[in-house]
């Protein structure tokens, strides 16, 4: 009976769905299943042709575009190759929002209006095309059904943005119970909250998870400890997504929940960039972005070296992100995954560009200098990096025993090695650690002014493990 329940909600009660909100999802899904087989130049040469016609409508309506295409004497027929992309300028928030209505396409309508979280310092407001809204849908549909799930499966989702939790109103609330998801908010997760959340898991016999990876791993770690089995073999899949995904989380989530592991990468405004297949490919969704990364000069990062990340959508001509600086740092794979898909892979992401401590020089150094370090640490669950002074960090530690003094100093000298040997570095071993206001871990804060050195996004970093994402599921 849940197949057959399965089968008309992704067959016809969705499909329906996004005909009313004039989504084209439903149409553009089957062709996805289609190309994510193609060979990899025929995927490329949709890429490039697709390109053209994004520049040209850029060249043609969008004001800031327009002149640079007139100033440069640039054609959009000139871009015959991947690398003629660096002819155009890297973008980021701070352009699009000096440059105002010049990024906004003359004579659209009927556009989407969204908004970043903010979690970066400042909100950027944006607008969508359903073009681009049902291209993401039917990328997520399609990575979906990768793991033996589909819309219609029961779905338990943690989170915690107040632009989801904040818009459940009744229509919503309806639509959730047709799809059957189950949306649990993932503020204040107290013990007994906890308890609650595996009561429903046990209750819902969910097919898949969706949420925060910080979140889930508690929420597991929480079941383990408490001897509390969530379910009985029912989820197929933890689908995490909008922080770093930790060695330690994706082992404890699959090892509680027993089900696959599966990371997402995006964000509101660049797209949904990537999902991992069930053989641990990240893929990109070839069809509707192009991903660059890029060193600290803008000059394209070789195959499996770490660099900026850059986005192209080409489904959003109406409101651009063209080489789109996402504040990311990655490197991509050109090996191919052993699933057989031909779409492009992420190797890996590092975090954000801008995560880093200052030393006493006051030079910027990256997070991931440090995070190696602590990621290796036995027993740990989760931790918060703070430097509130130039001399002074804290870090706190949640762990499954107390480390060793030989470990605690080990820890202390690796850290000031990096920041000075005057550098005072306290470890504090906590019960938890409590997320931001939007849910989200922030694994390093640096709350002291930098007074010499690169500008954070300039810098180039050694690479840590772990993935991230920052999208809010589209279905």
């Amino acid at each position: 009976m849940s197949e057959f329940y399965t089968r008309i909600v992704s067959g016809i009660l969705f499909p329906l769905h996004e005909r009313l909100k004039h989504h084209d999802s439903a149409r553009i899904l089957p062709e996805m299943e289609l190309s994510q087989w193609w060979p990899p130049q025929a995927l490329q040469e949709l890429q490039l042709e697709r390109l053209r016609a994004f520049l040209t409508e850029l060249s043609k309506r969008v004001p800031f575009y327009r002149n640079l295409f007139r100033e440069q004497d640039l054609q959009p027929g000139f871009f015959q190759d991947f690398a003629d992309l660096r002819r155009l300028p890297i973008t980021d928030k701070s352009l699009i929002r000096a440059q105002g209505d010049q990024w906004l396409a003359d004579g659209v309508h009927n556009l989407i209006n969204a908004s970043t979280s903010g979690s970066s310092g400042e909100p950027l407001p944006f607008k969508l095309s359903r073009r681009r809204v049902s291209m993401d849908i039917a990328a997520k549909w399609r990575a979906t059904r990768w793991w033996d799930v589909d819309i219609g499966d029961r779905e338990l989702v943690i989170w915690a943005s107040a632009i989801e939790t904040g818009n459940q109103d009744r229509l919503r609330a309806l639509r959730d119970r047709i799809l059957r998801s189950h949306l649990v908010p993932a503020h204040n997760m107290t013990a007994a909250r906890m308890d609650a959340i595996l009561a429903d898991i046990r209750r819902l016999r969910p097919r898949m998870l969706f949420g925060y990876p910080s979140a889930l791993a508690r929420l597991a770690w929480h079941a383990q400890d408490q001897g509390i089995q969530p379910t009985a073999a029912s989820i197929r899949v933890a689908f995490t997504t909008s922080e770093v995904l930790q060695p330690q989380w994706r082992t404890i989530i699959g090892d509680v929940f027993g089900c696959g592991v599966a990371n997402e990468y995006g964000a509101r405004d660049a797209g949904l960039i990537a999902r991992e297949c069930p053989a641990g490919g990240l893929h990109l969704n070839a069809e509707s972005l192009i991903v660059e990364v890029v060193d600290a000069t803008g000059r394209p990062s070789p195959p499996g070296e770490v660099g900026d990340i850059l986005v192209t959508n080409l489904m959003g001509p109406e409101f651009p992100f063209l080489r789109y600086r996402t504040g990311d740092r990655g490197r991509l794979d050109d090996r191919p995954c052993d699933c057989g898909r031909s779409l492009p892979l992420l190797r890996e992401l590092t975090g954000r560009s801008n995560d880093g401590l200052i030393a006493s020089e006051g030079h910027w150094i990256h997070a991931s200098a440090f995070n190696a370090q602590v990621r290796a640490l036995p027993g740990l669950r989760a931790y918060k990096i703070v430097q509130e002074q130039l001399d002074q960090v804290v870090l706190e530690l949640v762990l499954d025993a107390e480390l060793s003094a030989a470990t605690r100093e080990r820890l202390r000298i690796g850290f000031q090695q990096h920041l000075g040997t005057g550098t005072k570095v306290r470890l504090r071993r906590v019960a938890s650690i409590e997320a931001e206001a939007n849910g989200k871990f922030r694994h390093v804060v640096c709350r002291v002014k930098q007074v010499s050195g690169p500008a954070p996004a300039s810098r180039n970093i050694p690479a840590d493990q772990g993935a991230k994402g920052n999208t809010k599921s589209c279905l």
